[in-house]
């Protein structure tokens, strides 16, 4: 693994841009990236989770406690889309399609604040703002990876440590439930997916306690890098391929520990894979 940045305490949501990283740190409730060529941080009111460009280039962005999605502007977060008319809790990992259609996790409750676990959902904003749910009894939904062009659409579900892939169906929602993978059994006990994105062939799944990243083919393991120490949170490629994955150390603290003790960091570092073709 090579580093690529540091200075995040927890850096989710990872998007390649133009030649630049883009991520959320929601701990440090800032906004980094090296677009102007400096890895550099922005800080933020309203605090980002999910991160996505739309097809016209403008950043999006699912604020975390704040049932809407923004968008970057000026240096702060505006309106895209108000969510609250649906009642989401908060809100996780944002991935979108190439007309313009938003999915957004609603994580459903704050697990930081105490609040009881329950079934979360996957929003869908389409391109005119307007906002509906498009799949119920989704358990902490997290990263989201469109799949087949995006006909496919594959949900983390971080507490029941599996992989769930949709059908796209033509009005946006999210039809045929099935289990893509069983991230327990494939990986390993510890393991809960959280960041994912699209390979190509399969998904590549950051694993938190699992500590490792995963490729994962429907049903199988196809490869694994250890990143132990560390956690590795989120992920996504670059412009040439690469993966750039986001890992968190606690210098040898259990992870929750050292979040509720706010003794984490968070480095971006590129992470060696085996080509395919």
């Amino acid at each position: 693994m090579r580093p690529y940045a540091t200075g995040m305490t927890w850096g989710e949501g990872p998007r390649w841009h133009d030649g630049a990283l883009w991520l959320s740190d929601t701990q440090g409730r800032r906004l980094w990236t090296d677009a102007d060529g400096t890895w550099t941080a922005t800080p933020l009111e309203s605090v980002s989770n999910g991160l996505w460009f739309l097809p016209d280039g403008r950043l999006v962005g699912a604020m975390m406690d704040e049932r809407r999605i923004g968008v970057w502007s000026g240096g702060r977060w505006e309106t895209y889309a108000d969510l609250a008319p649906l009642g989401v809790g908060p809100l996780g990992d944002l991935v979108g399609d190439a007309a313009g259609n938003l999915y957004v996790d609603d994580v459903a409750f704050a697990a930081a604040r105490g609040e009881p676990p329950r079934p979360g959902r996957v929003v869908l904003v389409r391109a005119d703002g307007t906002a509906t749910v498009a799949a119920e009894d989704v358990e902490f939904p997290n990263g989201l990876a469109f799949l087949d062009g995006g006909a496919t659409l594959v949900v983390a579900e971080t507490s029941r440590q599996r992989l769930t892939a949709f059908r796209v169906a033509a009005d946006g929602t999210l039809r045929d439930r099935r289990v893509y993978a069983d991230v327990a059994a494939l990986v390993g006990p510890e393991a809960r997916p959280d960041g994912i994105w699209p390979a190509e062939e399969g998904v590549w799944v950051a694993t938190t306690t699992g500590r490792v990243v995963a490729r994962l083919r429907e049903g199988e393991l196809a490869e694994s890098v250890d990143v132990s120490p560390g956690y590795p949170i989120a992920c996504c490629a670059d412009d040439r391929g690469r993966l750039l994955v986001t890992v968190a150390h606690t210098e040898g603290a259990p992870l929750l520990d050292a979040l509720a003790r706010r003794a984490v960091s968070t480095t971006a570092v590129l992470v060696p894979t085996t080509p395919h073709r």
